[in-house]
C-alpha cells in the first residue's frame, strides 16, 4: 500500500487560501455554480451511486473521508466520521484518514478507488491520466462514474463548509473560522 500512498502530491496545490487561511474554498460564484450545475445535471447518477449495491456505505464513507482529509472541512469531518462509524469503519481506520494516510487494512477492492479519491482532491481535480485509466479499468464505466460522482459531491460539500469558514475568518479579522 505504501506505493499507493506515494501518489500523494502535497497539500493544497492551487486552491489554498491566503497566508492565514489554508483550506480550499469557493473564490466566487462561477466555480460554485459550475459544481452545483454539474451535480444537478447528474442527479440520476447521484441516486444510482448512493443506491449502488457494490458501493457500500463503508466504501462511500472511505471515499468521502479521503477527500475531506485533503480539504479539511471541519463540518464534513464531523458528519462523515459519524457516518463511517455507523457503516462499520473502525476507529483505527478513521484515525489513519485523519493523519492523511490510506489505511493498510481497508478492503482490497476499495484501495485503488480510495487512493484515487485522495489523489483527485490533492491534484485539485486534475488526476494523473494513467491512474484515472487504472481506476476505470478496475471498476468499469459505471463504477468509475459512481466513484467520480461521490467524490464530486463531497468536494462541493467541503468547499461550501470551508467557504463559510473563510467568510467567518475574514469578517472576524482572522480570529474565527480557521
Amino acid at each position: 500500500m505504501s506505493e499507493l500512498n506515494s501518489i500523494r502530491a502535497g497539500r493544497m496545490p492551487s486552491g489554498k487560501g491566503g497566508a492565514g487561511f489554508k483550506r480550499r474554498y469557493y473564490r466566487g460564484l462561477r466555480p460554485l455554480w459550475k459544481d452545483f450545475s454539474y451535480l444537478m445535471a447528474n442527479r440520476d447518477k447521484i441516486k444510482e451511486a448512493m443506491r449502488s449495491e457494490w458501493i457500500t456505505e463503508g466504501f462511500r464513507e472511505r471515499l468521502m473521508l479521503a477527500v475531506t482529509e485533503v480539504n479539511r472541512c471541519q463540518y464534513c469531518w464531523t458528519f462523515h466520521v459519524g457516518q463511517a462509524r455507523q457503516a462499520g469503519v473502525s476507529a483505527e481506520e478513521i484515525t489513519e484518514y485523519l493523519k492523511g494516510t490510506i489505511p493498510e487494512d481497508i478492503p482490497e477492492d476499495q484501495k485503488l478507488a480510495v487512493c484515487y479519491a485522495q489523489h483527485w482532491a490533492e491534484s485539485d481535480r486534475q488526476p494523473d491520466p494513467e491512474l484515472q485509466e487504472q481506476v476505470m479499468n478496475a471498476y468499469g464505466e459505471r463504477g468509475f462514474e459512481a466513484i467520480s460522482i461521490i467524490i464530486r459531491m463531497i468536494w462541493m460539500g467541503n468547499l461550501l463548509g470551508n467557504t463559510a469558514d473563510y467568510l467567518l475568518y475574514r469578517i472576524s479579522f482572522g480570529r474565527l473560522g480557521n
